[in-house]
């Protein structure tokens, strides 16, 4: 399919809520025009020019973009063998690994939608996930802490099918073998399951000979990925961005960030690539640079320092709490962080004071953004040269249009300096949530996404965040829904009432506590509480804190209040 290019319409730079284009960053055109391609095209565009170069960087063990592109096409092969088409759901339950970045493509190839899926859900969200998305196939490792969900799925019906991929061949060989001799508890025994026959094994899928069939598709319309979000209500829900949402939003990034070069960059992927922010800016980004992607498969902090200094990225998309952990440790100054360029910050506010300790302890800019799931995600940047303003998350990428809009009739836009709704326009913005369409007609107006978030715009056209219309804890980048937690939380027979509100969190940012009335003569502790939450939400959401009381604010008409505990625990300080 060839590839189309989407010109954005000319703005009339007079009106107040296009201030921006006065100001905009040198070098940076905000009516580029942006290509159009199945994302897939990405790494294939990649491999075409740059095959020879490193790709993946895991554990110490490399792949060129040549080896990657060869593993897809043979994966590709395999799950149209299986019966991946047009549409087909497959859900993706990796950690950053190359198995995640190979399937992701070859899912698209085949002409499948990705489903991410994030590796610390319980069953229970698992189950809701895989039945509200319709994933008829999920790919996972054969970690037994992996495995075993997705083998529950299986027996209870829930899913249909599983490829288990093996998770030793990802290492090195010393490593590797170290890992069959010393750790061979961690690993499953997918052969043994009672669902046999439901499993594919990856050799599998990789064993045919021959050429994927191509696909038709029709970036503007075919959806790439269903990213889960609980919008702005808590309500978990299958955010459908095309293939064009996040190959246009790559650009977008990319086109930001205009010192970025192809085919020598190195982006340390410590972010997850099930959460969008990592997927555009850590792989997809990645992979349209040509860059090696140095993969971290979870987060630690040593570990992470001693990957900086030994293979010297030039790029670390992080979250603020990332930042701050790698300030606060006690031998900073025994790393070699000198190889950074730059740090895109996103997920959450980045404090001043911490981008300030960053940049002079590493001399890379930390650049904050915004964005969220129904965007693809990034929707505005700070320039990387100019003005630094304290609190701001930047610019609207070039093609996309910002609109605050009044917080009592969403049709009226605000004047400048004055505080408003979040409203987006632009081609990253989602085709709708899965199978919500009233849902989604709320989320908008006048053609404009509704974010929740409240901000003002300054003469200059940069956005500062004031507040949130929606109930939301950002926790290490992540977010939190506090109905989720309730919602787990009365399913306890002793608790009658509980409200859930955000803290402070000196580690991440913000961190969820529960407040709970017990029922008369009723009791519960709080390990006995925790243990009853720990299958049925996952650990980020779990309460750092919870505190039983004879009763809970309410507002005037007995609805529970969050008011009055948000602004005890204000008084308190940081926890």
């Amino acid at each position: 399919m060839a590839t189309m290019v989407l010109t954005r319409p000319p703005a009339n730079a007079s009106q107040p809520a296009m201030a921006w284009l006065d100001h905009y960053p040198r070098g940076v055109d905000w009516h580029m025009p942006l290509k159009v391609a199945p994302l897939y095209r990405l790494l294939d565009d990649a491999v075409a020019r740059f095959g020879h170069l490193n790709c993946t960087n895991f554990l110490g063990r490399t792949l060129t973009y040549s080896e990657i592109g060869a593993q897809v096409d043979r994966a590709t092969l395999g799950l149209q063998r299986l019966g991946v088409k047009k549409g087909t759901k497959v859900g993706l339950f990796l950690p950053n690994s190359p198995t995640f970045i190979v399937f992701f493509f070859a899912v698209l190839k085949a002409g499948g939608t990705i489903v991410n899926f994030n590796p610390l859900y319980t069953v229970a969200e698992l189950t809701q996930q895989v039945k509200d998305s319709d994933t008829e196939l999920m790919v996972t490792l054969d970690l037994k802490v992996l495995f075993d969900k997705v083998d529950a799925l299986l027996q209870a019906g829930c899913l249909k099918r599983a490829i288990v991929a093996p998770f030793p061949p990802l290492l090195p060989v010393t490593k590797a073998a170290l890992f069959r001799l010393f750790r061979s508890k961690e690993l499953a025994r997918p052969l043994q399951s009672a669902s046999r026959d439901k499993i594919v094994l990856e050799a599998e899928v990789m064993a045919g000979e021959g050429h994927p069939e191509p696909v038709a598709i029709d970036p503007m319309r075919d959806v790439a990925v269903l990213q889960y979000t609980g919008g702005t209500t808590g309500t978990p829900k299958g955010a459908m961005l095309t293939h064009a949402n996040v190959y246009v939003n790559v650009q977008q990034v990319g086109a930001s960030s205009p010192d970025l070069a192809d085919g020598v960059e190195r982006v340390l992927g410590v972010l997850p690539f099930f959460h969008v922010f990592a997927l555009t800016v850590v792989m997809n980004l990645g992979i349209a640079h040509a860059a090696e992607i140095i993969i971290m498969p979870r987060f630690a902090l040593d570990d992470a320092l001693k990957l900086i200094d030994k293979t010297k990225p030039t790029i670390m998309p992080g979250v603020p709490t990332l930042f701050n952990a790698i300030m606060n440790h006690p031998k900073i100054g025994d790393f070699d962080l000198s190889s950074l360029k730059f740090c895109l910050s996103g997920g959450a506010a980045l404090p001043i004071e911490v981008k300030q300790r960053f940049e002079a302890v590493t001399g890379c800019k930390v650049v904050e953004g915004y964005g969220l799931s129904e965007s693809s995600p990034v929707v505005t940047c700070n320039p990387l040269e100019g003005p630094v303003k304290p609190g701001s998350i930047g610019m609207p990428l070039p093609g996309t249009v910002i609109s605050l809009r009044d917080l009592g009739d969403p049709t009226k836009e605000v004047p400048v300096g004055e505080k408003g709704e979040i409203c987006i326009s632009g081609p990253q913005v989602m085709l709708g949530y899965y199978k919500r369409p009233q849902e989604t007609a709320e989320q908008m107006v006048d053609g404009f996404l509704r974010t929740g978030d409240v901000a003002r715009m300054d003469e200059q056209g940069f956005f500062f965040i004031e507040d949130r219309i929606k109930d939301l804890i950002i926790s290490s980048g992540f977010n939190v829904y506090p109905r989720r937690i309730e919602e787990a939380i009365y399913e306890h027979p002793s608790v009658a009432e509980v409200t859930v509100i955000g803290i402070k969190d000196k580690k991440r940012g913000e961190a969820p506590k529960a407040f709970v009335r017990l029922k008369p003569g009723m009791s519960v502790t709080v390990p006995e509480l925790c243990e009853h939450l720990a299958v049925r939400i996952s650990k980020i959401e779990m309460p750092s804190a919870i505190e039983f009381r004879d009763e809970l604010p309410k507002t005037m008409i007995g609805k529970l209040s969050k008011k009055e505990l948000k602004a005890e625990e204000a008084a308190k300080g940081t926890a």
